[in-house]
C-alpha cells in the first residue's frame, strides 16, 4: 500500500505534519546537529521529552479496575493502566469481533514491510512481552494482567525471586545451561513429560496440550512463553549466554566478589544492556526520523523533572497497539528450509543444528509484512478475535478518541482513515459511521504518512509514548544508579561499547565466529 496523498495536513494536523517533515527532511542539517555533543545531547532530551507529552502523563486517574479514581486503582497494578476513561459499546454501529478480524487476514500474498527484516519481528515480541503480560488465570480476566512493569528481562531472570532461583547455579554468578551441539543452552525444563523439580516455580503457557516428546524438548526460561516461538526461544538463548559471558568477565575482573554480587551485577548490566538496544537500534528503526536518539548517561538528570516521569505501569492500550502479527511471513526460513510459520511454534529443537549465527542471519535476510490490515496469517486470525473483544470488554474508546487524545483532528469519513479503495469499502461495509471504528481496527487501518514509514501516525505516537517512558523510567538509569558503584568499571565499558544486537550475537557463538549480517532493519535500506 503506498500512501495515500489523501493523507495530508487537513488529517493528521498542521503541527503533527510538519514535525514529521522537518524530521524526515533535510538530513545534512541533522548530520551536522548530531555531530556537535552538547546540541545532541540536548535535542536527544528535547525530542524524546517532546514526544512523551503528546498525551497526559502518569499516573492515570483510572485503571481497568472501576470508571471511577480511588486508592485502590491508583496504586493496585495487578490491573491494567488506561489513557482514557471507558466508553460504552456501540451498539449496532459495531461488527462482531469475528467479523472486525476478518479485516486483517492475509490473502495468498504478504504485503512486505519497506524496512524489517524477520529479527524485528522477533525482537518486537520478545522485548515486549517481558513486560506486557495479560493475566494468567483461568478464564482470564481482560482487566488484569501479570506485569512487573518494568524492562527487567523477566524472559531471562522470571517474574519473582523463586523462578530466578530455580534459574541460578549459585556459583560464579551464573545461569543454569547445558550444552548442545559444542554451544551453550538452558537446560531442559521436562523429563519424560514432567517439570524438574528444580523448576516446579517454572510454567510454560498451553503446557497440557503439548504432547510428552514436544515437553521434553522446552527449555527452562524465566518467561512462560520462553519457548511459544523460535525467534523467542532464540532471543533468549542469546541473552542466557551474553549472561554467563559477563559473569565470567567480571569473576575475572573483580576475584573478591561472590556468586550474589557476580550475578546481581551481572543482572544490573544486561538490562541496562537491553534498554540501550531499545533505545539505540529498535526505536531508531522505527521511526523514519534523520536524529538518532541515544541512551545518554545524563539523560535522566536532564527528563527528571518531566512530569511523565513516574513509575511505570503498563497501560490497556500500550498492550493492544503492539499486536503486530502482520510482520511474521507465513513461511520462515530457518535453518535452510522453509517452515510454516506454525510449525516454528514450540520450536526450540530447531536452533541447536543450524546454531544461532546461522538462525539469526536468516531472520535478518528475510523481509517482514507490512503493518496494516489484510496481511495477518490466517492462523493468527484468533489472536484478533481476542484482541477486538478485549477492546470491547475494556469500553476502550473508539479509535477517533485516541486520535483527538493524541492531538489528532478527528477523522469524518473512512477516506481520511485510509487512502486505500479496498480498506475503505471495508470498513464503511462493517462499521455504521467513522465514529463507531474500534480503536484496534482504526490504528492498523491507517496508512503511514510517508513510503518509508512503517507505522501509521496514530499507532506511531502511542508507542513513541509508552516506549520511551517505559525505557527511560528504570531505577537502573536514575543518576544516583547509573554509576560505576551499581554496575562496576567493567561493567560500565561492556554497557558503553554495546550498540547492537550485532555486537551481542558475535561474542556469543565462539562455535561458529563466522561474520554475520545482523540487523532489525533491510540490508537495501542500512
Amino acid at each position: 500500500m503506498e500512501p495515500s496523498t489523501a493523507r495530508s495536513i487537513a488529517t493528521d494536523g498542521a503541527a503533527n505534519r510538519l514535525r514529521f517533515l522537518a524530521l524526515t527532511r533535510g538530513r545534512p542539517l541533522w548530520d551536522l546537529a548530531q555531530r556537535v555533543q552538547p546540541v545532541r545531547r540536548r535535542l536527544n532530551a528535547s525530542l524524546i521529552d517532546h514526544a512523551v507529552r503528546e498525551m497526559p502523563p502518569r499516573p492515570e486517574p483510572l485503571s481497568t479496575m472501576a470508571d471511577y479514581t480511588s486508592w485502590a486503582s491508583l496504586t493496585d497494578r495487578t490491573f491494567s493502566g488506561r489513557h482514557m476513561p471507558p466508553v460504552a459499546g456501540a451498539g449496532g454501529g459495531r461488527p462482531t469481533p469475528e467479523r472486525a478480524a476478518d479485516l486483517f487476514t492475509r490473502g495468498d500474498t504478504m504485503i512486505p514491510c519497506p524496512r524489517s527484516t524477520v529479527l524485528f519481528a522477533y525482537f518486537a515480541q520478545w522485548f515486549t512481552d517481558g513486560f506486557l503480560r495479560g493475566d494468567t488465570n483461568v478464564p482470564r480476566d481482560p482487566r488484569k494482567n501479570s506485569s512487573n512493569h518494568h524492562i527487567d528481562l523477566n524472559q531471562l531472570y522470571g517474574l519473582d525471586a523463586r523462578a530466578t532461583a530455580a534459574l541460578r547455579t549459585f556459583e560464579g554468578g551464573l545461569l543454569k545451561s547445558q550444552t548442545l551441539d559444542g554451544a551453550e543452552f538452558p537446560p531442559y525444563l521436562c523429563e519424560n513429560g514432567a517439570i524438574k523439580p528444580e523448576f516446579s516455580a517454572l510454567s510454560v503457557i498451553r503446557f497440557a496440550e503439548l504432547t510428552v516428546a514436544r515437553r521434553d524438548t522446552l527449555f527452562a526460561t524465566g518467561s512462560d512463553r520462553g519457548n511459544i516461538q523460535i525467534g523467542f526461544t532464540m532471543l533468549t538463548v542469546l541473552f542466557l549466554r551474553e549472561h554467563n559471558r559477563v559473569a565470567r568477565l567480571l569473576a575475572r575482573h573483580y576475584p573478591r566478589w561472590d556468586d550474589e554480587r557476580l550475578f546481581q551485577t551481572t543482572r544490573n548490566i544486561l538490562i541496562v544492556l537491553l534498554i540501550k538496544l531499545v533505545v539505540e537500534e529498535y526505536i531508531n528503526h522505527i521511526t523514519p526520523y534523520h536524529f538518532r536518539f541515544t541512551l545518554d548517561p545524563r539523560l535522566s538528570t536532564m527528563l527528571a523533572r518531566a512530569p511523565w516521569h513516574r513509575e511505570n505501569w503498563a497501560s490497556a492500550e500500550f498492550n493492544l497497539v503492539y499486536r503486530w502479527h502482520s510482520l511474521i511471513p507465513s513461511t520462515l526460513c530457518v535453518g535452510g528450509r522453509e517452515l510454516p510459520m506454525a510449525d516454528t511454534l514450540v520450536g526450540g529443537a530447531l536452533i541447536p543444528g543450524p546454531g544461532l549465527g546461522r538462525l539469526f542471519e536468516e531472520a535478518s535476510l528475510q523481509r517482514a509484512g507490512r503493518i496494516g490490515l489484510f496481511n495477518t496469517d490466517p492462523v493468527l486470525r484468533e489472536v484478533d478475535i481476542a484482541s477486538v473483544a478485549e477492546s470491547r470488554a475494556l469500553n476502550l474508546a473508539p479509535y477517533n478518541s485516541y486520535r483527538e487524545h493524541c492531538r489528532f483532528p478527528r477523522v469524518r469519513r473512512f477516506e481520511q482513515v485510509s487512502g486505500d479503495a479496498r480498506v475503505g469499502e471495508a470498513l464503511r461495509e462493517l462499521y455504521r459511521g467513522v465514529d463507531d471504528l474500534d480503536l484496534y481496527v482504526g490504528l492498523f487501518a491507517e496508512e503511514p504518512g510517508d513510503a518509508n514509514a512503517m507505522l501509521p501516525p496514530l499507532l506511531t505516537k502511542i508507542i513513541a509514548i509508552d516506549a520511551f517512558s517505559q525505557a527511560l523510567t528504570n531505577p537502573l538509569l536514575a543518576s544516583r544508579v547509573f554509576t560505576t558503584a551499581t554496575f562496576s568499571p567493567y561493567g560500565m565499558k561492556i554497557i558503553a561499547t554495546t550498540r547492537t544486537l550485532s555486537d551481542v550475537l558475535h561474542r556469543n557463538v565462539p562455535e561458529d565466529p563466522r561474520p554475520r549480517f545482523v540487523s532489525l532493519t533491510r540490508r537495501e535500506e542500512r
